[in-house]
């Protein structure tokens, strides 16, 4: 059996990246087979789909070559193996062949459990690739590229990428990329908000800030441009639901609490502390409350409860907006 990989070694006998994170996946397999190539140029490598990986072949790719070669043999959507398959790369997990990287990329999911199972009780080095579905995750993500790159980007900015971009990572990481190879120095919001003109003001998160600051005609036309560029509709009831929240939060929180307190406090980033309290002006607790039912109205209706998805929107950011003036005298 396969010692145990305790050090995090590209060139261990087996990788096992674990998740739905196509990037993430990609990136995994990339790792291996550079450092692969860097100790012999000449690496053969095999990048094999689940349907193309019978039983047998696997055996055929793992002989031992007169040349004594050596080899990257990548198996994608492992989870998707059939039963045969599945007991040859068990048998192979056993007894891994020297000069020869077994890279398994799974879904991680129950299917194919038992494979999962065995590579790791066989010592595979394992990394991580999960779907990032929460704007945190993306946010750390993208802070986390940026120190990658060996750049300084403001938490503002970061924000307005994730914001503006949203939750595709390539395109994530490609903006990062590009940013660092165009701008020098530190990159700002101001410099984001620049460079992807009308992509920003089409976010989502422009919509949700223009209407809790009560600016309804501005709301709505960040809105129809967002509905005219792609942006779905869920992603709009989804940041209106947040800003709404956000008010609440910070509305009920102790009068005169520092930002760094509350962000702890509240799971928030202090900037986004401090834009807050400038949009909560006129808002009162029955304008919060009469806004969330607003956007749960809204989100039943995109969600396929009613007949106009881009009616229940314009509803919901009008309301949302008056909303924010229900505390005004």
């Amino acid at each position: 059996m396969a010692k145990k990989t305790t050090t995090d070694n590209p060139l261990a006998p087996v990788t096992l990246a674990v998740g739905q994170e196509d990037l993430l996946l990609d990136r995994a397999v990339q790792q291996v087979v550079a450092a692969a190539r860097a100790a012999d140029p000449d690496t053969d490598v095999r990048d094999l789909t689940s349907d193309a990986l019978q039983p047998g072949t696997l055996a055929e790719l793992t002989s031992p070559s007169l040349f004594a070669e050596r080899k990257v043999v990548v198996v994608r959507s492992a989870q998707d193996l059939s039963a045969d398959t599945i007991k040859d790369v068990k048998g192979y997990l056993t007894a891994p062949a020297e000069e020869i990287t077994l890279v398994l990329l799974h879904a991680g999911a129950t299917k194919g459990k038992g494979l999962l199972d065995a590579a790791r009780k066989a010592g595979a080095r394992e990394i991580a690739c999960p779907k990032m579905t929460k704007p945190a995750d993306r946010l750390a993500f993208v802070r986390s590229e940026f120190r990658a790159i060996g750049r300084s980007a403001t938490p503002e900015a970061c924000q307005a990428l994730v914001d503006t971009l949203g939750s595709d990572l390539r395109e994530l990481a490609s903006a990062c990329t590009q940013l660092a190879a165009d701008i020098e120095g530190t990159i700002d919001e101001a410099i984001v908000g620049r460079y992807y003109t009308g992509r920003a003001e089409a976010s989502s998160f422009t919509v949700a800030d223009r209407a809790v600051e009560g600016r309804a005609a501005e709301a709505l036309e960040a809105l129809r441009w967002a509905i005219s560029t792609g942006v779905a509709p869920v992603l709009i009831t989804s940041a209106l639901a947040q800003g709404v929240r956000s008010i609440g939060k910070v509305a009920s929180a102790p009068r005169g609490a520092r930002s760094g307190d509350l962000a702890r406090d509240l799971g928030m980033p202090s900037w986004k502390i401090d834009r807050v309290r400038q949009q909560i002006r006129g808002w009162s607790a029955d304008g919060v409350a009469t806004a969330l039912c607003a956007v749960a109205d809204a989100d039943a209706g995109v969600k396929g409860g009613g007949d106009d998805p881009e009616y229940a929107l314009e509803k919901a950011v009008v309301a949302v907006a008056r909303a924010a003036r229900s505390g005004r005298g």
